[in-house]
């Protein structure tokens, strides 16, 4: 029996490629024959890490095609083609409304997305959805099939790794570094974090704020912040690193004494779980699937108040005891999200598939 995944982009370094590729090393220690096929392969991936979509052929009925699905792509409308039992991970996609005043291809392809998620309601057979928001989603748009939470399953000893010594040394100035990580694009809210920290900076002028994240195909989105925090007086201390590499990425993490969200649309948002990693307090703008991830751990924001969320910063970073009950908290949540039990919670719920106990 062959168990396989199949997504339209296999990307270097992004959340749904590293939970592809981690999870095809679980499935073959389960004993099943399994590939990844995509129709796009990050040229900076292994070599037969994945193959070409179009050689997906020949599923038999009892074997099990995996399908994550989190953008627009004419690859979904062909699901029914493969005759065999079929899993959709379900990693949400970004609401259009987001991109229209920035990007008409990422509109459209967004909807593409959600025309989608409503055509394979009644053609998966299970669901593993990356968050009970990600479920009560689908919920909402009329699936009936078993559905279950299956967290992102993230190999934490990459973290491990030596972050970039340059970019520590520049930055270990004695500054505060407030730190947001994600692409940059319209849902995550970077405007609103470049609000907040304004409001922060009042109350210490010595910090800075940095947001780590590719800005490619949002680039009017781009140039509109970096206007903003400049029309603010506080460009010179609003950092884009722009797209990195993984080294630098974790000397961000290191260098971080706050991880400040007020995205409005995630999924899942793996950098709270990476922050979490890093012992950096995190606080965040209580929206989708953020309170979801954090699971009680970190300081919810329920609105986007700036003035409020600065209060909050200024708060977390003095005031030491409350520092340490906060990060003694996302250590304890970030038990849930270790590699044996989220490897242990898809085992079970994939045998049970396979076993016909999810029907």
């Amino acid at each position: 029996m062959r168990v396989v995944q199949l997504l339209p982009t296999l990307s270097f370094g992004d959340a749904i490629g590293n939970d592809t590729i981690a999870l095809k090393g679980v499935i073959s220690e389960m004993g099943y024959t399994t590939d990844i096929y995509a129709e796009n392969i990050d040229k900076r991936l292994p070599e037969g890490i994945a193959q070409k979509a179009d050689k997906l052929r020949d599923l038999k009925k009892d074997d099990v095609l995996i399908y994550h699905k989190s953008t627009g792509t004419d690859l979904t409308f062909k699901i029914d083609n493969y005759k065999c039992r079929r899993i959709m991970v379900y990693h949400n996609i970004t609401p259009p409304e987001f991109f229209r005043p920035y990007s008409t291809a990422a509109t459209q392809l967004t909807e593409h997305g959600y025309k989608g998620v409503e055509y394979l309601r009644d053609k998966i057979d299970y669901v593993l959805a990356v968050s009970a928001y990600n479920r009560s989603e689908l919920v909402k748009m009329g699936y009936t099939c078993p559905m279950d939470i299956r967290p992102i399953l993230i190999k934490f000893d990459d973290y491990r790794q030596t972050p970039d010594e340059a970019t520590i040394k520049k930055y270990s100035d004695g500054k505060k570094n407030l730190v947001f990580v994600g692409r940059i694009a319209p849902n995550k809210k970077q405007e609103n974090v470049i609000r907040a920290f304004y409001c922060y900076k009042k109350l210490n002028p010595e910090s800075r704020l940095i947001l780590v994240g590719s800005s490619t195909g949002m680039e009017n989105y781009y140039e509109r912040l970096v206007k903003y925090a400049n029309a603010l007086g506080i460009g010179d201390d609003v950092i884009f690193p722009g797209h990195i590499k993984f080294s630098e990425i974790l000397a961000y993490y290191r260098l971080a004494d706050a991880f400040v969200c007020m995205s409005e649309h995630e999924g899942f948002c793996v950098p709270l779980v990476e922050a979490m990693f890093f012992d950096v307090p995190v606080i965040a703008y209580d929206t989708s699937a953020i309170s979801d991830t954090l699971g009680g751990s970190g300081v919810l924001l329920d609105n986007n108040d700036p003035v409020f969320a600065a209060a909050v910063i200024d708060r977390v970073l003095k005031d030491e005891k409350l520092r340490e009950s906060i990060i003694e908290g996302q250590r304890r949540r970030l038990e849930d999200f270790s590699y044996e039990r989220i490897k242990a919670t898809f085992e079970k719920e994939l045998t049970d598939f396979i076993n016909g106990k999810k029907a």
